[in-house]
């Protein structure tokens, strides 16, 4: 996936650059697996990142950028640097960051934007807050690891982990079992 924004104003690019990561990356399962972030400066500032998806494990993922000004190099990259920390959810695991400097040459403002690509763990839920549809595709996943012999389930503690009755959970292998056979 490829994220792109060039602009002649950085606070339109950097907004442009989160927003349209929020619409792209949100509805995508997995997480990023690994990215490549370009930053360049001049008339227009352009702004690229490009992300690799793995469907492996669903993850909240995300791009923060933030600008900041500053009299120097040194005091913009600080103040762009607190700003990305006091943004930045609890838990994140950077995937890849980047921090880039211009100099106005009139005004002699030092701009500095930075851009952290990253993924955050969902909160783990209980088993018993599983829906019927989660619940079973978390069965027809460790069926399919047993080559769908129900015999190496524990039926009567899969239904406590759950809370369900045993029950329940035949008709969910059940129910398995038959959409294996409608897709064969």
């Amino acid at each position: 996936m490829n994220i792109q924004c060039e602009s002649s104003n950085i606070g339109d690019c950097v907004n442009s650059i989160v927003l349209k990561s929020r619409n792209l990356l949100s509805p995508k399962p997995g997480f990023i697996s690994s990215s490549k972030i370009t930053l360049t400066f001049g008339a227009f500032m352009t702004l690229t990142v490009t992300v690799l998806l793995d469907t492996g494990v669903n993850m909240k993922k995300g791009i923060l950028a933030e600008y900041a000004v500053g009299r120097n190099k040194e005091e913009a990259v600080d103040r762009v640097l607190e700003k990305i920390n006091r943004a930045l959810p609890s838990e994140t695991r950077v995937v890849d960051f980047e921090v880039g400097t211009y100099t106005t040459p009139i005004t002699r403002r030092t701009y500095a934007v930075g851009v952290v690509v990253y993924n955050v763990p969902l909160k783990k839920r209980p088993f018993r807050e599983f829906t019927i549809k989660e619940r079973r595709e978390l069965l027809a996943n460790v069926l399919e690891m047993f080559n769908y012999n129900q015999r190496v389930l524990n039926i009567s503690e899969i239904a406590r982990i759950f809370g369900v009755s045993r029950d329940s959970i035949y008709y969910d292998i059940e129910q398995i079992l038959k959409e294996k056979k409608v897709s064969q």
